[in-house]
Order: C-alpha cells, then sequence, then structure tokens
C-alpha cells in the first residue's frame, strides 16, 4: 500500500473521531492534513466541508461539498450539507437544486422535502413549495413543522379553513404549542387574542434587516413614518429625549433627529438594530421587546413615537401604562395601529398583525391618564397594491 495514501486514511479516521467527539477544531486541521496526502477524495472534501459547516463557515464549506457531490459514487451526505451550506447563505436555488439530488439519493426522506418547499417559497414557488410539503407530509404524516409550514401557506393563500386544519394537525402531533396557537388564531378570528411570540417577531424581522427599507420604502410605497411625523415637525417644537419604540431600520429617526437633543431607539430585532446603528443618529440602541424595556426605563423622555409597530405588539394596555410613566408632563405620545375590518377592539387578524379600534384606543388613553390630541384615519401601508386603513393618533 502506497504509505501517502495509508497516512491519509490513518488521518482521515482521526478526523472523524474529532468530529464525533465534538472536538471541530481539530477535525478541521486534520481533515486538511489528510486531503493535502490525497487532494481531491471525496470523502476527504466531504468531510471537512460538513465540518467547516458545523464550524460556521458556509462559504468556505460550499466549495469542497460541490467537489465531493460531484464524485463518481453518489455521496447523499454531501449533497445534503451542500444543501444546508447554501441555506444558510440564503442562496435558495442552489439550496434547491443540491435538495433535488440528495432527494434523488435518498427519497424516503421527509425532511428533504420539507426543505426543498421552504426554499421554494422564499423563491416564490408557490405550488411547487406546496407539492414539496405535500410529499413530506406523504412520507411522515405526523410531520409537525411540515404541518405547520403548509397551514403557513394556505394562510397566505386565504384558504383559511385548510390553514386552521393544518395548525391543528401541527399541533396534535407535538408541533409548538405558542407558535401555532397563535397561527390558528389568527385564521380563526378567537376571541381570545393570544400575545405575540417574541421568537417569531424577532426571527421575522431579523430576516428582514437587510432588505426592508429598500422593499418597504422602495417597492412598496411604505410613507406611514412620514405621514405620523409631519404634523410634529411642522410644529416646530423641539424635543430634549425621545423614544423610538420599534425603531427597525431607523426610518422615523431620520425625520426626527434634527428636532431632538437625544434620541435612543429599541427594537425586538438585532439585525434592525444592526441597520439603525449604521446612520449614526442615536445615543443608544437597545436589543429588546418595547414592553420589558418599557417597565424599567427611566422616565423623562418628551416624545415617544411608535410608526407602525403595535400591529406587532397586541394588547396594548400595560405599554400605554408605562409610557405614561416614561412621558414628561409636557410629552407627546405618537403612533400608529391598523384599522379592524369590524367593531372588535382588538383583533388578531390573519396578516397575523394587529388590529386596534378609536374606540380602544380612547379607552387605553383615558384609563392611563392621557389627553388625546388627534385622531385620523388614512393608509399606513399598502399591502399587494392595495391601501391598508390605520389609526394616525397623537396624544399628550
Amino acid at each position: 500500500m502506497d504509505p501517502t495514501l495509508d497516512q491519509s486514511r490513518t488521518l482521515f479516521f482521526q478526523g472523524v473521531e474529532h468530529f464525533e467527539g465534538g472536538r471541530l477544531e481539530q477535525a478541521r486541521s486534520t481533515f486538511e492534513a489528510a486531503l493535502a496526502l490525497a487532494p481531491g477524495r471525496p470523502s476527504v472534501l466531504g468531510n471537512l466541508g460538513i465540518t467547516l459547516f458545523h464550524l460556521g463557515h458556509p462559504e468556505q464549506a460550499v466549495p469542497l461539498l460541490q467537489q465531493a457531490s460531484a464524485a463518481a459514487i453518489p455521496y447523499a451526505g454531501a449533497w445534503n450539507y451542500l444543501a444546508l451550506a447554501h441555506e444558510s447563505l440564503a442562496q435558495w436555488q442552489p439550496a434547491v437544486d443540491a435538495l433535488e439530488r440528495a432527494g434523488e439519493l435518498a427519497p424516503g426522506h421527509a425532511a428533504l422535502w420539507f426543505r426543498k418547499g421552504q426554499c421554494l417559497l422564499r423563491l416564490g414557488r408557490v405550488q411547487e413549495a406546496l407539492q414539496a410539503y405535500d410529499r413530506a407530509l406523504a412520507l411522515a404524516p405526523d410531520f409537525a413543522d411540515a404541518w405547520s409550514a403548509r397551514g403557513g401557506l394556505m394562510r397566505e393563500l386565504h384558504q383559511l379553513g385548510e390553514a386552521a386544519n393544518c395548525f391543528e394537525k401541527a399541533l396534535a402531533f407535538g408541533g409548538d404549542p405558542e407558535l401555532n396557537g397563535y397561527y390558528l388564531a389568527c385564521v380563526t378570528g378567537a376571541t381570545a387574542v393570544p400575545p405575540p411570540p417574541r421568537r417569531y417577531v424577532e426571527s421575522l424581522f431579523d430576516d428582514y434587516a437587510a432588505e426592508f427599507q429598500n422593499h418597504v420604502v422602495g417597492q412598496l410605497g411604505y410613507q406611514g413614518h412620514e405621514s405620523l411625523l409631519r404634523p410634529l415637525i411642522s410644529a416646530g417644537r423641539r424635543f430634549h429625549r425621545a423614544l423610538d419604540l420599534g425603531c427597525g431600520t431607523g426610518l422615523c429617526a431620520q425625520l426626527i433627529h434634527p428636532l431632538v437633543d437625544v434620541l435612543d431607539g429599541i427594537d425586538i430585532s438585532q439585525g434592525m438594530l444592526e441597520q439603525a446603528r449604521q446612520l449614526g443618529i442615536y445615543r443608544a440602541l437597545t436589543h429588546a421587546d418595547i414592553g420589558s424595556f418599557l417597565e424599567t426605563a427611566e422616565g423623562g423622555a418628551d416624545l415617544v413615537v411608535a410608526a407602525d409597530v403595535f400591529i406587532y405588539v397586541g394588547d396594548l394596555a400595560a405599554i400605554f401604562q408605562s409610557i405614561r410613566r416614561v412621558l414628561a408632563p409636557d410629552g407627546r405620545f405618537a403612533f400608529t395601529v391598523e384599522a379592524p375590518a369590524g367593531d372588535e377592539d382588538l383583533q388578531l387578524l390573519p396578516s397575523l398583525r394587529y388590529a386596534h379600534s378609536e374606540r380602544y384606543i380612547r379607552r387605553l388613553a383615558n384609563a392611563s391618564g392621557f389627553t388625546v390630541d388627534e385622531i385620523f384615519r388614512a393608509p399606513i401601508r399598502y399591502d399587494q397594491a392595495q391601501a391598508v386603513e390605520g389609526l394616525y393618533v397623537y396624544l399628550r
């Protein structure tokens, strides 16, 4: 036997032992040494690529896994991890291609079809995504995450009865009770409106952060923040300290910072805060849900703004009480809410957003010690080119 190949094989097995023992850096260096002695060996390429993926280096893993996947002997694991690496890099079409090849080599794996559906949905290929979910469920009828994802797709297609059935199946098969209960409530019009799961809102905006401003303002024509702040800007009052609740990427900050001495932002999404930090406008940016932040926030703010934020909060009673405590006696509180379609004071809509009635807002304002300066109704954003009506509210 060639001593070089024999040494490479020994190093390869040592690398496998390191990997299985969770010693990823040692596995990496050992696989690299094995590969240097035997360049191009698919097993070494694949295992090094898998190790790099687990070390959080998908961009380095991709070329190695591509080489391993192209080997003459089919290597299902390499195709699977190649797909995972592409998914982590948001390279959805290459991920779909890799999942298709992995599925050919392991056709009975429901998880591959589920992940393919998730990637296809990212590409906007809705019917293909539905077919992938259905294939996953045909292989594993108790696959709770697939039922939940299928329910989300049905919700987007406005097939609310079918969506409800899917979320009920997800719950029955052990799916996350908080998330699936929330999804089920939004499609059934439940009278007991649940609070939003933090991880849903946080992941929603973390995923959206990089493209948020270009998509919402540039493509959807969102102007709600401008409409909310225009009266405050026109009044010409200067504010010492302002709180920007749910600050996002800093849309409000860019408009009001010339009127404010000190501006602090709060958001549940770390990804959004990273975008806002690049503006160099805020004194401080806090990663927290606004309810928790306000419970311990220092008082003395003379302006609090929340543009298109309370649609992801739900019940506002505790929020109003906290803002009243934080706000200076002559301070202003300006915000938007989505208007409900019916007579309900508080609704969880199929869009997974909350709507609040004017009656509800006035009742909370009165109970919290606010004076209503003005409430007017106007579009707050657009959904599929249709105006979504909301309330613009100014309290003191």
